[in-house]
């Protein structure tokens, strides 16, 4: 089992590098951060910084979108960072939310996801590959990227399957998360890929305390980021064997998302969130029961359990996690 942690761009650059090197002293293997430019700093002058002060851990963004940079600024971009890194790059991606909707736009369809992971790929390789129509080669680079696809619904976790190295999971909830990767690698059969050497992520909120009440309202912000996405299903009518009813459901008191307090523990579209969805969505709760939940998460096939570190108590979750929790895995 791997161990990351995610940050949005909010915590200031000397609190953030500082964190990063505590995070790598502490056994993590990813740091990962939030692309999403109109809300936070940008994701990848940090990457460049921290890799000038760290050795081990891997990065990326958690997640990028085809629609926010021309492909191969995308695909320049990554690669410089492999350079700069020595190889420690990887590049997660999605359909774009946060990114998008605070530019006043929608997320792109599954069918131009699949295409830009196909396109930077080449490119980042130094193969030719078509942008924008017309044939495009990086002829400095010859980088092998990992790259990730986030994923939820029946298309999503189609176009995971097939194009993907890794899905991520944006979720600590093991029963949800063995039919997503279940999805994930049937479509990869069906693609003909190598099942055996896909990863799986699982993204989550962590708060380490005895007192379940404190750490529900640190973490109460998570499911409703994850509502979002759950609400798109709703709206396109997957419901029965399509997506599992229960991870609809919860939605149904969700009365809108305002996008400027994305993934805010103090926003104010909370109030839907029941204490059950936080329990299932986030792990909580002292050392013994975050090892107990990541050890179901590894039986349904997760690889890397990545903390959201956004709760507050950042530090002291870095230390609880690299003194207790990585140890029981490594």
């Amino acid at each position: 089992m791997e161990f990351g942690i995610t940050f949005k761009g909010d915590l200031g650059v000397e609190r953030t590098l500082n964190l990063i090197k505590q995070a790598e002293a502490a056994g993590f293997d990813y740091v990962w951060f939030f692309d999403s430019h109109v809300l936070w700093h940008d994701c990848y002058a940090y990457i460049g910084a921290a890799s000038q002060i760290t050795d081990k851990v891997r990065f990326g963004p958690f997640v990028t979108n085809p629609a926010v940079r021309d492909w191969s600024v995308t695909a320049s971009m990554h690669a410089t960072l492999g350079a700069l890194t020595g190889g420690r790059v990887d590049m997660g991606v999605g359909r774009g939310d946060s990114s998008q909707r605070m530019l006043g736009r929608k997320p792109v369809t599954y069918k131009e996801m699949g295409e830009f992971v196909e396109v930077v790929r080449k490119l980042v390789k130094g193969e030719e590959a078509p942008v924008e129509g017309y044939d495009t080669t990086l002829t400095w680079t010859n980088y092998e990227m990992p790259i990730w696809i986030a994923a939820y619904g029946p298309l999503a976790l189609k176009t995971a399957g097939k194009h993907a190295d890794g899905l991520i999971i944006q979720l600590g909830d093991p029963f949800l998360s063995k039919w997503f990767i279940g999805q994930f690698k049937d479509a990869a059969k069906e693609a003909g890929r190598d099942v055996s050497k896909l990863r799986v992520v699982s993204a989550a909120p962590v708060y380490v305390t005895d007192d379940m009440a404190l750490a529900r309202e640190q973490t109460r912000w998570f499911p409703a980021m994850v509502g979002n996405h759950v609400a798109d299903l709703v709206d396109k009518k997957y419901t029965g064997d399509d997506v599992p009813a229960d991870f609809l459901a919860y939605v149904e008191g969700r009365k809108g998302y305002d996008y400027r307090h994305h993934a805010d523990k103090d926003a104010d579209h909370l109030d839907f969130i029941t204490d059950e969805i936080i329990d299932r969505f986030g792990l909580l709760g002292p050392v013994e029961a975050q090892i107990a939940k990541i050890k179901e998460l590894q039986e349904v096939g997760v690889t890397q359990f990545n903390i959201y570190l956004m709760c507050g108590d950042e530090e002291r979750m870095v230390d609880e996690y690299g003194k207790h929790v990585i140890p029981a895995f490594k």
